[in-house]
């Protein structure tokens, strides 16, 4: 019996689905007109459906549509409103395009686009039209386009075979996949071309040509054949698309996996597109895959740059792409089949050589061979293949460059043997030409050498094998060791050219290497923004043998912050594929598909918070795009960058956040200082005056004179607040002015004492002075106000009836002055923070009064004439405070002002 939560859940709506189509809520929907060739009516088709939906009120704007002289079809634009197009310099002629830019801020409801395949001109925002209008869509407005079949990218080689003609301007097919519509115009191939000829489609002259090369019955057959079978799986994949999103059960067809295998040859691409062809007829997932030798490299740079297009095609008609390295390619091949589950291998006839394929060492058989449980599909190119040459020249040195550089090195054996045999006679003058053939292979790589040893072969038979001067062999043991010599120079020769190239692609990937890990150390070091800005500017241009800049986002825009060289400025077109680059977070500028006429590529640097900046980086002059190695240090670097500038952001705002805090802090302090000392005193002064004027007549003279006191008592205490307000403030700043002259301690002492007395009489205070006190060097006034603040403060924490002990003495070379009391003494914790400011030991509101900048004064001022300050806690059993001045005697400094 079935469980019924089983079949619940087998009802639920696919969580992929409804999260794609949540994702397409966010954006504009996309409707396609699509027709089998030029003139079916796509255009008018869409502009009736427009003039129909502008009657309901609908915003509608026709952002580009090409009537080719149609009058039927330029009568619909009346009463649409129409963007004006952008006008675009190209090659002295002004060229007129769709205004990206204007559309969106116009943001209509409904947006036209015509022409969905049409390549833009150069200077434009992107390369393609379907680039504009997924920028449009991004932006949340519907779009409505046309564009033909022929256009689609997995489909261009079929028309080539159908129709005879090369299509240039392509849509990848994934976008056509992503359309929420898909409107066929279909129209006969008859009635088509009976359009034509009746000049309804192109003028008399065109359309004649038109009918004999393209608008044959039979090609718009083919095409409109196509055109209904992609528009039938489409509407198919929206089918099973809607019954997903419902959880309504299947059955469902189940998909198979196919594999495809990319080469570096001329075959990959037609093999790419076949494949994208059978997956979307399977409705299949895909993977495109190019697996390395472990042992050998690519050093073509036109063939790494082939596999990588191959790849991005792949990857633009659905395909998920890998890169593998192996020494067994068909082992590695079969086990990511096995992994991902791939039920077909697609692959084209091997390039090996006809040696290679009679011994079945080609990839194609040693698949067949050993695939279990996978079919393998071998596409074979047109035209015989058994007809290609035994050696195929590498495309990045000619056959003839390769000729001539082993003629070289053979002559050089030549006479190197010739002039030898007229010395001594030598017992085997192969070993020059082998020699030949190692320098050919070291200094120029696999194919010259090949060359040298096959040129050494004729060479060393024709001079110095009997008979000599003719390619005649004498003796049976000559023409075997002539042909070991062919073969050991051939061998050894591949095996130095290729450990040539392969040390090539090592000096690459090293360099890119230590790059990263120069780039890491000194992103490491780098303390500020503006250093790590530096070090990727100066690292990437150093990377690339070229230029370098970093932008950052500023207030609204970009900000040039650092270039490598150094540059001050960028194009407009710069600017411009920058800001893309920031806000899509991809790649744009040059060498890429989005403004590739810019200077600099530009790529995102991506951080937690989203896009920080951008790094710009432009190859040195001949370098003609960046390898792989050197594309994925760029990669690393920005990403390093954009981890190190969000730990310095992070930083930075960390400091500014411990620095607010502290000054909230001590503005609180402050405040309550204010609110709570500085008003007992007022209060005080406020009462007293308020009693005099209101009583003054009737009080005795006693209590007059006792107000009065209290009022002078609170009004300098309210001074003595505001002073040490005032001269913290001084300290801090910087501007307090200090004498430093020869100071009698002990009078300075007496005078302090006075004063204290005089405040509080019932206060006890005893001086002690030792013989060997002598004068040091301070500015009495400043030496007079710390121990006022230290006498004031033994005062304030200690209980009534004890002694406060002022002593002076020499310490080592210095001259120490302490002041103890017999109060409640300081916590260990709190002795390192007693000297700053707004701290206070005691709490509640029973504590002493003051602002707690008293002892944080005493530390200023002492520090100024150069002396040190500390304090001790407890002196006798558990309570007790001693805080001891340090200064310099006199005798020791002399005097300065």
């Amino acid at each position: 019996m079935a469980d019924p939560r089983s079949e619940t859940e087998d009802r639920r709506p696919s969580a992929k689905s409804l999260l794609e189509m949540a994702s397409k809520e966010r954006r504009g929907k996309l409707k396609v007109f699509l027709g089998m060739a030029p003139g079916v009516g796509k255009t008018y088709a869409m502009l009736s459906a427009a003039r129909a939906l502008k009657a309901e009120n609908i915003d509608i704007v026709v952002g580009v549509v090409e009537t080719h002289g149609r009058s039927d079809t330029a009568s619909l634009l009346d009463g649409l409103a129409v963007l004006p197009r952008k006008p675009v310099p190209y090659r002295k002629r002004t060229l007129m395009e769709f205004d990206v830019e204007a559309a969106i801020a116009r943001r209509p409801k409904l947006l036209l686009v015509d022409e969905f395949a049409h390549t833009n001109a150069p200077g434009s925002l992107h390369t393609k039209r379907y680039q504009d209008v997924d920028e449009v869509l991004r932006a949340g407005i519907d779009v409505w386009t046309t564009m033909n079949v022929q256009h689609l990218e997995s489909l261009t080689d079929v028309v080539e075979r159908i129709a005879g003609i090369t299509v240039r301007e392509t849509v990848p097919d994934r976008v056509l996949d992503n359309a929420d519509e898909i409107v066929v115009v279909d129209l006969p191939p008859d009635e088509l071309v009976k359009r034509l000829k009746e000049g309804k489609v192109y003028l008399p002259e065109n359309a004649r040509r038109a009918i004999d090369r393209f608008f044959k019955v039979s090609n718009l057959t083919a095409l409109r054949e196509l055109t209904l079978r992609r528009t039938a799986d489409r509407v198919d994949e929206q089918m099973i698309d809607q019954l997903r999103q419902q959880g309504i059960e299947g059955p469902w067809p189940t998909a198979e996996r196919l594999l495809v295998c990319i080469g570096s040859d001329e075959l990959s691409e037609t093999v790419v597109r076949s494949a994208a062809r059978m997956a979307s007829a399977l409705k299949s997932d895909w993977f495109a895959v190019h697996v390395r030798h472990a042992e050998r490299e690519i050093a073509d740079r036109k063939q790494q740059r082939r596999i990588d297009k191959t790849l991005a095609l792949a990857e633009r008609l659905g395909a998920r792409s890998s890169r593998l390295s192996a020494k067994d390619l068909a082992g590695e091949i079969l086990s990511f089949a096995r992994r991902n589950n791939v039920t077909q291998i697609v692959i084209g006839r091997s390039s090996a050589g006809a040696l290679d394929r009679w011994r079945g060492r080609s990839l194609s058989d040693a698949l067949q061979r050993h695939a279990d449980g996978v079919a393998i599909t071998v596409l074979v190119p047109q035209g015989n293949p058994e007809s290609r040459p035994w050696v195929r020249w590498p495309e990045g040195r000619s056959a003839a460059s390769a000729t001539a550089i082993g003629a070289g090195a053979v002559t050089v054996a030549v006479l190197a043997g010739l002039g030898l045999e007229q010395v001594t006679r030598l017992p085997n003058v192969s070993m020059i030409f082998l020699f030949a053939v190692l320098v050919s292979a070291i200094q120029f790589g696999l194919w010259p050498a090949i060359a040298t040893a096959l040129l050494s072969f004729l060479a060393y038979n024709f001079f110095f094998i009997e008979p000599r001067h003719t390619f005649t062999v004498a003796e049976p043991h000559e023409l075997f060791a002539l042909m070991v010599f062919l073969v050991v120079a051939i061998v050894t020769g591949g095996l130095a050219g290729r450990l040539r190239e392969q040390a090539a692609a090592v000096r690459e990937r090293a360099a890119a290497t230590q790059a990263l890990f120069d780039m890491s150390s000194k992103l490491a070091a780098a303390a500020s923004q503006d250093d790590v800005l530096t070090v990727l500017s100066t690292q990437a241009a150093a990377l690339v043998g070229g230029k370098a800049v970093v932008l950052t986002s500023g207030a609204g825009d970009l900000e040039l912050q650092a270039a490598w060289p150094p540059e001050d400025r960028l194009p407009t077109a710069d600017w411009a594929a920058a800001r893309w680059a920031l806000k899509e977070r991809q790649p744009a500028g040059q060498g890429t598909a989005t403004m590739p006429t810019a200077q600099y590529q530009f790529r995102p640097l991506v951080a937690s918070g989203g896009s920080i900046g951008v790094l710009g980086v432009e190859p040195g002059e001949g370098t003609e795009g960046f390898s792989l190695a050197t594309e994925a240090a760029l990669q690393s670097m920005a990403e390093q960058a954009a981890v190190a500038l969000e730990r310095t952001r992070l930083v930075s705002e960390a400091g500014l956040a411990a620095t607010n805090a502290e000054s909230e802090r001590l503005r609180t302090a402050l405040l309550s200082s204010i609110s709570h000392d500085l008003r007992t005193p007022l209060s005080a002064i406020l009462g007293s005056a308020t009693s005099l004027k209101a009583l003054g007549d009737k009080m005795s003279a006693a209590d007059k004179k006792e107000l009065l006191t209290t009022i002078e008592e609170e009004a300098e205490r309210l001074s003595r607040f505001v002073g040490n307000i005032l001269d913290m403030t001084k300290l801090e700043a910087g501007v307090l002015q200090t004498r430093r002259i020869p100071v009698d301690v002990r009078a300075v002492a007496a005078s302090a004492i006075e004063r204290a007395t005089r405040a509080r009489p019932a206060r006890r205070i005893d001086l002690t002075t030792s013989p060997d006190a002598s004068p040091v060097e301070a500015d009495p006034a400043f030496l007079e106000q710390v121990l006022m603040n230290l006498l004031d403060n033994a005062d304030k924490f200690s209980p009534p009836g004890t002694t406060t002990r002022v002593s002076i003495a020499r310490s080592g070379d210095m001259l120490s002055v302490a002041v103890t009391d017999d109060g409640i003494g300081i916590p260990k914790e709190a002795l390192s923070r007693v000297f700053d400011k707004f701290y206070r030991v005691a709490n509640s509101d029973g504590r002493a009064p003051g602002t707690g900048l008293g002892l944080s004064i005493c530390a200023g001022l002492v520090r100024a004439m150069g002396g040190s300050i500390r304090a001790e806690s407890p002196i006798a059993g558990e309570r007790g405070t001693r805080i001891t001045v340090d200064l310099l005697p006199a005798k020791t400094t002399g005097i300065s002002s």
